[in-house]
């Protein structure tokens, strides 16, 4: 699995299956990371809104694999909504993270974090941070540049006004909830779709229906979800510091039928996230 790529539409290469820092403390992520990349993994995944950038760069630059081996994605914080404000936040990560280039750097949310999925859209806002995006790539400080939690006018804000093109777009995809349309939407757009939370934080694992299927294939229900994300021709970025996890994640080297993906395509959506539900992109409110 860790030798297998998507390349983006500007020719780079990236792992179908990374690792996902989200809650992994600071002071303990570079462990996770140096884990990691022990077993095989090359796509590590943070955000300046989980602070532990400075772990992350860390874990990645002793990790003993040479850094350009290595594809490291950081987010600009859903609040930063000026070109000055970006660009300022793309230079305190390199600096945080001890790296001179990242490669992937994506607008975290087209609105802060407290008006998620309201009305105000902040599509001059994120124009903005766009630009900075694209001259910090054009300057070499990225090697590919995105968004996350875009929604179709959300992005088609973007591609009306843009010098390069989103080259991803992260959102939350699992089995129960996958967005065929916006999928479809990004792949006739050239973006690849980057999927997290593909266990769904957890809740996933409560349900009957998918841990038959799993059964059938002789694996986990964690396995099942990641395996079908990629087999959704997305990248999957499972969450973990628990090495045994981080193995097991990785080891989903089998196919799932036709009959069996359209089933998990369009299974009935997950309504709550449990002791989750309270975060924006599960539906709560901050």
């Amino acid at each position: 699995m860790f030798n297998e790529t998507y390349t983006l539409s500007n020719g780079v290469k990236i792992p179908k299956l990374g690792l996902g820092t989200w809650f992994i403390d600071d002071s303990v992520v570079a462990d996770a990371v140096k884990s990691a990349v022990k077993l095989g993994y090359r796509l590590i995944d943070t955000a300046q809104a989980y602070g532990n950038e400075a772990g992350v760069g860390k874990g990645v630059l002793t990790c003993g694999v040479p850094r350009e081996e290595i594809f490291v994605t950081s987010k600009v914080a859903a609040e930063a909504k000026t070109y000055e404000d970006a660009k300022k936040s793309i230079d305190e990560t390199l600096e945080k993270m001890g790296l001179d280039y990242l490669d992937l750097m994506i607008i975290h949310s087209p609105q802060p974090w407290v008006e998620f999925r309201e009305d105000k859209r902040y599509f001059e806002e994120n124009k903005q941070v766009w630009k900075a995006l694209e001259d910090a790539y054009e300057e070499g400080k990225l090697k590919a540049i995105g968004v996350s939690n875009f929604l179709k006018d959300d992005l088609d804000n973007i591609l009306s006004d843009c010098k390069v093109k989103p080259m991803v777009n992260q959102i939350l995809m699992h089995i129960s909830n996958t967005d065929l349309d916006l999928v479809d939407y990004c792949k006739k757009n050239d973006i690849l779709v980057e999927a997290y939370s593909p266990i769904a934080h957890g809740e996933i694992l409560n349900q009957p229906q998918i841990k038959a299927i799993a059964d059938k294939y002789k694996v986990s229900v964690p396995q099942l979800c990641i395996r079908y994300t990629i087999q959704m021709g997305t990248v999957s970025l499972p969450k973990t510091a628990n090495p045994d996890h981080m193995k097991t994640n990785a080891d989903v080297d089998f196919e799932i039928s036709a009959e069996d993906m359209e089933t998990l395509k369009n299974f009935e959506k997950i309504d709550n996230y449990g002791e989750s539900s309270g975060f924006p992109v599960y539906g709560g409110k901050l």
